[in-house]
């Protein structure tokens, strides 16, 4: 069965330097799990230190706010459209003047699940993911951005979307083998379903997370878009279709989120082929 839970149903913890940090899936919720997915809040003027350590890889979503990273000599400014990855060893400090909150996701086995970081770590890497290529699918008005594949981050371990439901759009039921994954509701509302019974009405600060093998679909609302971001650990989970007259295929539209010219190109692909996009 999927596991789902709004944001505001876990119970806070005060950390130092003014940062709340919500667990929202580790061990203790999902025993065989293969990362920690914490929600964090970093209060005006205050600031989170990161560590990564060797064979971790992490990384961050900025869901509201703004803060500023402060790594190796440098600074740089984060907002709500920022993702960064972390790479084992890294070392930073997010200040925040106004306040921030964010997902931060750590993945300690990182090197089990991509044998070739212990040859070359994946580099230190924030994007803006609206500045990334919107790709249509051919069968309805669903839209899809890459925020975190293999050739923009440089490893296998992970894999992450931006996914938009326009209202009534639906995708067909899959699932995916090898590896789990869950998403993170950020606007709309829409149902996700899993299985053949378990019915999920979806909102903003909402988790799914699917186990591997769970037959699964979504569905958006009746009224604007339905926003989340999904990432799977690791990176080469297959996508298999119970219909496969039925696979995703993704057209480019030329145009990143905010309409104009994105920052590369990637050619038409079906889901399951996302190695080199």
């Amino acid at each position: 069965m999927a596991i789902h839970f709004n944001q505001s149903m876990i119970a806070p913890i005060v950390t130092a330097d003014g940062v709340t940090r919500q667990p929202l899936l580790n061990k203790q919720r999902v025993p065989d799990i293969l990362f920690e997915l914490d929600h964090l809040t970093i209060s005006p003027g205050g600031n989170k230190a990161l560590a990564i350590a060797p064979g971790e890889l992490a990384w961050f979503q900025m869901i509201d706010g703004a803060a500023a990273m402060h790594t190796a000599g440098r600074k740089l400014s984060v907002t709500a459209n920022h993702i960064g990855l972390l790479p084992p060893g890294f070392e930073g400090v997010l200040v925040s003047d106004a306040g921030a909150t964010l997902l931060l996701t750590v993945v300690p086995d990182a090197e089990i699940l991509d044998p070739a970081m212990s040859a070359g770590s994946p580099r230190f890497c924030i994007i803006d993911w609206q500045n990334e290529p919107v790709l249509q699918s051919e069968h309805d008005a669903r839209k899809r951005i890459y925020i975190v594949t293999p050739k923009m981050f440089g490893t296998q371990a992970i894999r992450g979307e931006m996914i938009i439901y326009p209202p009534g759009t639906e995708c067909p039921v899959h699932h995916h083998r090898g590896g789990a994954h869950f998403m993170f509701f950020l606007a709309g509302q829409g149902t996700c379903y899993a299985g053949p019974k378990q019915v999920m009405a979806v909102r903003p600060g909402d988790v799914v997370y699917y186990h591997d093998l769970e037959p699964h679909w979504v569905k958006g609302g009746t009224e604007g878009n339905l926003i989340f971001s999904e990432f799977f650990v690791p990176s080469a989970v297959a996508t298999v279709w119970d219909d496969p007259s039925k696979v995703c295929t993704w057209i480019p539209t030329g145009v990143n989120y905010r309409g104009s010219r994105p920052s590369r190109i990637i050619e038409k692909h079906a889901h399951s082929h996302t190695a080199d996009v």
